[in-house]
C-alpha cells in the first residue's frame, strides 16, 4: 500500500481536477466502481491494482510491485506527482504494515487533541462515558463557549475514524453542538480523559484464510430524553478487526424495543448490501449470505417472517424491504 500525491493542483475547480484524473485512469484501463466513485480497479490476469482518490491525494494498492511501478510512471507522464513510498501516514491516520497484519491508529492526532485543549496532564478514566448519565438539551446548567465545544466535538469525530470505542458517546454529544452547557462540556472532556489513557489504541487487521463479511447491530430504546428517539449502532468485520461502524439517532420514534432493533437491523442490511458490491469490485465477492447478528428475539422473528401484522402494522413500510 503506497501513497502518491501531486505537487501542484490544477488552477481550475476541483471538479475539473477530478475529471482529468478520471479520464486518465480510465484510459489506463481502470474500472471505476459504480458504488464508490473515487475507487478504481484494474484486473490483469490474477493481479489486481486498486486506486483510491481523496481530493488530490492518491492511494495505490496492488498485488504486483511491477504493476505499481508501471502505474507510477504512467501518472508521471501526465501529472507532476510526488512518490511518498510505502504508506505510513495518511490524513492523520498512522499505518503500520507488517507481513501478516496492518495496524491503523491516530496516536499523534490523539496527543494533539490533548495538547489543544490543555489536558495533557489530566487524570485518566476507564470508560468514555458514565453509563448512568443521560444528557439533555437543557438541564439548568450554565452555557459554555459554543465555538470551543464544536471544535472539541469536531476533533473527536475525526478520531472515530480508527476509534469505534468512542463513536457512541461522540454521536450523542454532537446533538448538543448548538446548545452546549457545562454538563455537555464535562461529558466531552471525560472522553478526552479516556483518550489520555488509551491514546495508542487503534484497529488491527490480521491476515485471514477466509474473508467472510459479518455484521452486528444493536439499539437502545428511547435513549434520547428530549425526543424519545432511539440510537442505532452497527459494525462489520471480515474476520479480523472491525472496518465499518456507525452510531446515530434514529429518524423515527420506536414504539417498542423490537421496532428499534428492527430499524437498526434494516440499516445494517443496507450497509451490508453496499459493502458486498464494493467487495465484488475488489475480487472479494461474498458468495455466501451475510449474517447480521441481532440480540432481540422479537426483531429476529419479524425479520425472518414479517407476518405479525398486529404487532408490526405501525412500522414504517420502508423497513420491511429486508
Amino acid at each position: 500500500m503506497e501513497t502518491f500525491a501531486p505537487v501542484a493542483r490544477l488552477d481550475t475547480a476541483p471538479r475539473a481536477w477530478y475529471n482529468k484524473v478520471d479520464d486518465h485512469l480510465v484510459h489506463l484501463g481502470f474500472h471505476k466502481s459504480q458504488y464508490e466513485l473515487t475507487l478504481y480497479v484494474k484486473h490483469q490476469g490474477t493481479n489486481i491494482l486498486v486506486i483510491s482518490l481523496y481530493v488530490d491525494d492518491m492511494l495505490v494498492i496492488g498485488s504486483n510491485v511491477e504493476e505499481i511501478n508501471w502505474f507510477k510512471l504512467e501518472m508521471k507522464k501526465v501529472f507532476k506527482m510526488t512518490d511518498l513510498g510505502l504508506k505510513s501516514y495518511f490524513l492523520g491516520i498512522e499505518i503500520k504494515q507488517n507481513q501478516d497484519e496492518v495496524f491503523l491508529s491516530q496516536r499523534k492526532y490523539a496527543k494533539e487533541i490533548l495538547k489543544k485543549f490543555l489536558m495533557e496532564n489530566c487524570k485518566t478514566v476507564n470508560t468514555p462515558m458514565n453509563q448512568k448519565e443521560k444528557l439533555i438539551k437543557d438541564d439548568g446548567s450554565d452555557k459554555v463557549n459554543e465555538y470551543e465545544f464544536r471544535s472539541l466535538i469536531g476533533c473527536l469525530m475525526y478520531l472515530t475514524t480508527t476509534r469505534p470505542d468512542i463513536l457512541n458517546v461522540v454521536s450523542i454529544l454532537s446533538r448538543f453542538m448548538h446548545c452546549p452547557n457545562e454538563t455537555h462540556m464535562i461529558a466531552a472532556k471525560r472522553v478526552i480523559r479516556y483518550i489520555k489513557g488509551t491514546w495508542n489504541f487503534g484497529v488491527k487487521f490480521l491476515k485471514q484464510k477466509e474473508m467472510k463479511l459479518i455484521g452486528f447491530s444493536d439499539s437502545d430504546r428511547g435513549g434520547s430524553i428530549d425526543d424519545k428517539k432511539s440510537t442505532s449502532g452497527y459494525c462489520f468485520s471480515l474476520g479480523s478487526g472491525m472496518f465499518s461502524w456507525s452510531s446515530k439517532k434514529q429518524a423515527t420514534v420506536a414504539q417498542s424495543t423490537a421496532e428499534a432493533e428492527f430499524i437498526v437491523a434494516t440499516a445494517a442490511v443496507n450497509q451490508a448490501l453496499w459493502l458486498r458490491k464494493i467487495f465484488f469490485d475488489l475480487n472479494l465477492e461474498q458468495k455466501q449470505s451475510t449474517k447480521i447478528h441481532v440480540d432481540n428475539q422479537a426483531a429476529i422473528a419479524i425479520l425472518n417472517n414479517p407476518v405479525f401484522h398486529g404487532k408490526t402494522k405501525h412500522f414504517n413500510i420502508k423497513f420491511f424491504f429486508v
